[in-house]
């Protein structure tokens, strides 16, 4: 079971790093991270592989967290 959960980590921590990575770019500077983040929680929604990558990366955050999560109850 343990190595499982390793495996899954390392998959999720791979995921996660190649998503983020592929995202493009809001803007940059400071500004733009402040611009960009308005715009996410008023509602201007990514369009194409934008969108695709935001939702990937936040399946693999997920599953890293519940993965590392369960890696740790195990070894307590």
């Amino acid at each position: 079971m343990t190595i499982f959960i390793v495996i899954v980590l390392i998959i999720s921590s791979l995921g996660l790093i190649a998503t983020v990575l592929l995202q493009s770019g809001k803007s940059a500077g400071l500004s733009g991270s402040i611009t960009g983040a308005g715009e996410q929680i008023f509602g201007k929604a990514a369009r194409g592989m934008d969108s695709l990558f935001s939702k990937l990366s936040m399946a693999f955050a997920i599953l890293f967290l519940v993965s590392s999560l369960a890696l740790t109850v195990f070894f307590k």
